[in-house]
């Protein structure tokens, strides 16, 4: 079941301010009668929308997560290096997935890919702040004056300034990293800087999504729930 607004715009009947004026002005039905209510909940599989008489489809939004294996760009192509459009089995890459975010080369871990644009915009806005974390093995261990470091937020030497972050230390050469960007090669860039080199880099979070045991190098699709909570913490949430 979905909201009758959000199936119109997915079905490309305009933005949600346009399809607020498509619905009040009663040119909307839902198995034949007039609807006005967007938020009216429907299933498209169920209820047939119609628009000025014309039937509308609506589109299937999948969202998967991938646990990424090293080797793999973050890319939907690229000439050279293998990508990670090419872990995604057959049957689900006509789905229109692209990846949210990225991770580096040789960072592993949690990757999510939708057909949602506005999902994916928001879960990549620094605006929203999902929590990211990570693990990583590095030289080192960390200290806190560290650990206050990040808290503070820090400025590399090229003049990137990245956002407070939590670092957390579990032992010798091991840490957890909660940050809530995504700037290029951050992680790595923010340990360094504290002179703890990064040997291994995982994401193992993201909001409130975890690997669990899903395996290196598979996918499996997000269910309603967690769509639901990935939502609320991008600021979609109705």
């Amino acid at each position: 079941m979905e909201r009758l607004d959000k199936f119109l715009c997915d079905s490309g009947a305009g933005t949600r301010s346009q399809v607020k004026l498509v619905l009040k002005a009663g040119r909307v039905t839902v198995d034949g009668k007039p609807e006005k209510d967007g938020s009216r909940k429907i299933d498209p599989a169920k209820n047939e929308v119609m628009l000025d008489g014309s039937a509308l489809r609506g589109q299937y939004r999948a969202v998967f997560l991938m646990n990424k294996p090293e080797g793999y760009v973050t890319a939907t192509e690229d000439p050279v290096e293998k990508t990670v459009m090419e872990l995604l089995p057959p049957e689900i890459r006509h789905l229109g997935l692209k990846p949210v975010g990225r991770l580096d080369k040789a960072t592993e871990g949690l990757l999510l890919f939708t057909n949602d644009g506005e999902l994916l915009h928001r879960l990549i806005s620094p605006k929203k702040e999902v929590p990211k974390i990570y693990y990583a093995r590095h030289e080192g261990s960390a200290t806190e004056a560290d650990v206050e470091a990040f808290r503070r937020g820090l400025t590399l030497a090229d003049g990137t300034v990245c956002r407070s972050a939590v670092l957390t230390p579990l032992g010798k050469g091991e840490s957890l990293v909660t940050v809530c960007e995504g700037k290029y090669h951050q992680v790595r860039r923010m340990m360094a800087s504290r002179g703890m080199t990064v040997a291994y880099l995982e994401r193992r979070q993201e909001g409130a999504l975890t690997l669990g045991n899903l395996p290196r190098g598979c996918v499996r699709e997000l269910n309603a729930r967690e769509i639901r909570e990935l939502e609320e913490s991008a600021g979609l949430a109705e």
